[in-house]
This record gives structure tokens, sequence and C-alpha cells, in this order.
């Protein structure tokens, strides 16, 4: 089952002390987005989103100190995950008063929040690697040059082909394959310093 990707263990010790708001800033841009996209995707409205986003990071603020990596098993990525879904789960289920609840046996709406739990793992897993990849390409942006960038940009869509780059760039297939190998090494580079 796919979770969340690891954290540093040096940011983890850094963001353990809550005076340090260089930590928890690098934290909450991770996180923070991704959080929110995946709330809204469930249902909730951007207010809402917004505001699940926040109840997760006081939630992990306020029990950081007290997260301990055991071992090799002991998975930080798993317990930031738990509390992520159950912020969303609890959302999710959460009725007015008033609402009528309708035929629906207990049984199914059980079945229901179950089906959501997994989906939502999954989900979450997707869209934290699309903010660690959005976070890396904005860092590493300004060291290619732009052709280069289009060049990458163009050639991992998969919308064409690298000879149809290479022709549109006016470039050869071997600079279009030079200059994507050399981006996403770099993006690798990147995404491993900022947790996976």
């Amino acid at each position: 089952m796919s979770e969340f990707p690891e954290t540093r263990d040096s940011l983890l010790v850094q963001v353990q002390d809550p005076a340090n708001r260089d930590a928890w800033d690098l934290f909450a841009r991770i996180y923070r987005p991704a959080i929110v996209r995946i709330a809204m995707a469930r249902g909730l409205q951007h207010a809402d989103a917004q505001d699940l986003s926040q109840q997760v990071l006081m939630a992990v603020a306020r029990a950081i100190g007290t997260w301990e990596k055991h071992d090799e098993s002991t998975r930080f990525r798993h317990w930031l995950s738990r509390i992520t879904k159950n912020a969303i789960i609890n959302a999710l289920t959460r009725r007015p008063k008033d609402q009528a609840v309708g035929g629906s046996s207990i049984e199914e709406l059980l079945r229901e929040v179950v089906d959501r739990d997994q989906a939502t793992t999954a989900f979450l897993a997707n869209q934290l690697r699309r903010e660690l990849y959005l976070q890396a390409a904005e860092m590493i942006k300004e060291e290619f040059r732009p052709d280069s960038w289009q060049a990458f940009e163009l050639s991992v869509t998969g919308e064409l082909t690298i000879e149809e780059v290479a022709g549109q760039l006016r470039k050869s297939v071997g600079a279009i394959y030079t200059a994507r190998s050399r981006i996403m090494f770099r993006l690798r580079e990147v995404i491993a310093e900022l947790g996976e």
C-alpha cells in the first residue's frame, strides 16, 4: 500500500523544535498543497480543505515530539498518512445534526468509510509525488538553459516522440536525450533532498 514518501531524518529532527520556523515552513510547503488537493478531490470545498490541512499540520506539531523512529521499519510517512486519512475521513463523515440519514444501514456507511480510506491512501501518495516534483522543478529550472528545459518538458509529457521534439526545437535527437537525462538526474537528486 503506497503512503507518503520518507521525510528526511534531519527535517524530522528540526520540526521537533517548535521554534525552528524554517523547518516548519519547508514541511508545510511540501505537505500542505497535497493535503488541500486531496481533500478537495474527496469533496471538500477549498476553504474547508485549507482548514483541514491546518488541522493536520497542527496535529503533527502537537504530536511530533513523541514520534520516535525505533528501527528501519518505523516510518514517519505511515504516521503522517494515518493522521491525514483520519482527518479527511472525519471531515467527510461529519454530518449536520438536522440532516436526514435516509435508509442507509450502518454496514453500508462503514463500507463507504473503508472504501474512502483506501482511495485516500492512494490519492495521498500520488499527490505528494506530484508536489515533490513541482517543488523540485521550481528549484532547479534556473540551472538549465530555457531550450533544454523546453526539450525536457516536451519529451516527458508523452504527447510527442523524441524525434518530433527534436524537429520542433531544431535539435538533434541526441541533444534532446542529453537534456532530458541531465534534468531528470538533477530532479531525482533534489527530490531525494526534499524527502523521498
